[in-house]
């Protein structure tokens, strides 16, 4: 949050020229922001993935109840807010964009219930990180589906032999991480030259990197898995994720006309991370609860869930990430990070107050 507000006020200072001079300036074959958004943004795809499969085998979406409500809210979660955009944007060049406001940004949206501590029931934490866990999945193969350029087959070809060399080491019960980081860096650079977008082989490494799954039991921590993904997670938090927001989160908007404010992309992003997040995500759980395929989370009003609904309207790292693969000229970019920075506070703030004042003892939030 700092990195994105400090860009913001880099962006549109006097320094403002030297930070997109800065972006732009070659190191070696890409520029510095090639670099963070191919390079650095692989490595958090890559605990991306090791959360998702951690999750899958010996998590919260371990068994299929436990799919069924996040699952069904993350699909709805993603496809309202395409539909809101599509509906500004539809039959015009910058529908491309469809797929920025269908992302919710875990780390944000987790972090605003922390800060609301016990005023919001376990169960509600447990099921926004599932949501967000299978959204993430659904960002991936959204990247690898949609936005992808033209295919080099010989490329594609390396990757797939290296992916077979991955699961030769899975097979064999290899459990030191130095081969499998070591196939995976060939992985990246067979990836980012075959057309699919370099961060997909992050999360298809995490496919690959073993874990011995223990339902109902602690956790096996020595697994390579968990000490790849302890391993990552700090720099990823505190060194990756502020970096990508700073060099991505810079909009100057002192020399924008005010009909930047109300483009259709702008609109169609902000609207969709604010509206369309809450209209999917809530409308379906309530479909899901009503029809019996699944259960309210425990110890939670509605008022609760419709307010963890608002917080999947926090799209800030996906969003931006999205929005730099579906444009590349310099106004619709900066009109998908007003949108996107616009939706994503908006829906943290309406969340935020909305679960703030719900009942604290959870009797009187289950009637609630």
């Amino acid at each position: 949050m700092v990195a994105a507000a400090l860009a913001l006020v880099v962006a549109n200072s006097p320094l403002g020229a030297h930070y997109a001079h800065a972006l732009h300036t070659k190191l070696g074959p890409f520029s510095l922001l090639h670099w963070v958004n191919d390079g650095l943004m692989a490595v958090f795809f890559l605990l991306v993935g090791l959360e998702i499969k951690r999750e899958g085998l010996d998590g919260r979406l371990r068994t299929w109840p436990d799919r069924v409500l996040p699952g069904i809210a993350a699909a709805a979660g993603m496809a309202a807010p395409a539909l809101v955009y599509l509906a500004f944007n539809l039959g015009s060049g910058t529908a491309r964009g469809w797929a920025i406001p269908a992302a919710t940004d875990i780390a944000f949206a987790l972090g605003v219930l922390a800060l609301l501590g016990p005023r919001v029931p376990v169960s509600l934490k447990i099921f926004l990180a599932a949501v967000a866990i299978v959204d993430d999945l659904g960002a991936v193969l959204i990247i690898a589906l949609f936005y992808t350029s033209s295919l080099d087959l010989p490329m594609l070809a390396g990757a797939g032999g290296v992916l077979l060399a991955l699961l030769a080491l899975n097979r064999f019960g290899v459990r030191a991480l130095f081969p499998y980081l070591l196939l995976g860096l060939l992985l990246w650079v067979f990836v980012l030259r075959s057309g699919v977008h370099a961060t997909v082989a992050g999360v298809l490494l995490a496919l690959f990197v073993p874990i011995r799954p223990s339902p109902g039991r602690p956790e096996d921590e020595t697994s390579p898995l968990h000490r790849l993904e302890h391993g990552l997670s700090p720099w990823v938090s505190f060194l990756i994720v502020p970096v990508f927001g700073f060099a991505n989160a810079g909009v100057g908007v002192l020399g924008l006309p005010p009909s930047a404010l109300v483009d259709p992309v702008t609109l169609g992003v902000g609207l969709g991370l604010f509206l369309g997040k809450q209209v999917g995500v809530f409308a379906s759980v309530r479909l899901a609860v009503l029809t019996g395929i699944a259960a309210r989370p425990a110890g939670a009003s509605w008022r609760q869930v419709y307010g963890v609904a608002l917080l999947c309207g926090i799209g800030f790292t996906m969003s931006l990430f999205i929005g730099g693969l579906a444009f590349t000229d310099g106004l619709h970019e900066t009109e998908t990070k007003l949108g996107v920075l616009g939706g994503s506070l908006l829906s943290g703030l309406a969340g935020a107050l909305l679960l703030s004042r719900a009942p604290r003892r959870v009797e009187e939030a289950a009637r609630a």
